[in-house]
């Protein structure tokens, strides 16, 4: 049995959890009765483990997940922001939440106060996001900016 820690408690999952995890992690759509018979156990019993995993906080709810390109997004930059006084951060969290093309946004260590994840269509929105959006939020004093040429590992945590 492993233990995983969540919020300083310990969550124990078993063989079966892992093995219910992973199909679900694979395809959170398929039925649970298939999960139910490939794993040799009830579906009753899948949907309690479920709900023990989700009390515990171990799961965070399920998505779709939508291909950005098909929407004409194409380009996907990180940026580092640097704060003129780390008192700024908050102010700038809330003004950064309000840009939509921002998908993260990351308290950081090192030169950077603040690390975003963007997703624009192209170089040119890219360039109307930080130029007209970021760069104007009171506090931040200079980006530096990474545009993703290709995204060539995108996985959870092994299960």
């Amino acid at each position: 049995m492993q233990k995983m820690k969540s919020n300083n408690n310990s969550v124990k999952i078993d063989g079966i959890d892992k093995k219910i995890l992973r199909y679900l992690m694979e395809d959170a759509r398929r039925p649970i009765l298939e999960i139910a018979r490939n794993i040799g156990i009830s579906g009753a019993a899948i949907h309690q483990r479920l709900r023990k995993l989700e009390n515990a906080k171990l799961l965070a709810g399920s998505k779709f997940i939508i291909n950005p390109k098909v929407l004409g997004y194409t380009t996907m930059a990180y940026i580092g922001i640097f704060l003129d006084k780390a008192m700024a951060n908050p102010r700038a969290v809330k003004e950064l939440e309000r840009i939509p093309e921002v998908l993260e946004c990351h308290y950081t260590t090192g030169n950077w106060s603040i690390l975003i994840k963007v997703l624009c269509r192209d170089n040119e929105h890219l360039m109307m996001v930080l130029n007209k959006k970021i760069q104007q939020i009171e506090g931040v004093s200079r980006t530096e900016t990474f545009i993703s040429l290709d995204q060539q590992i995108d996985r959870q945590i092994s299960i």
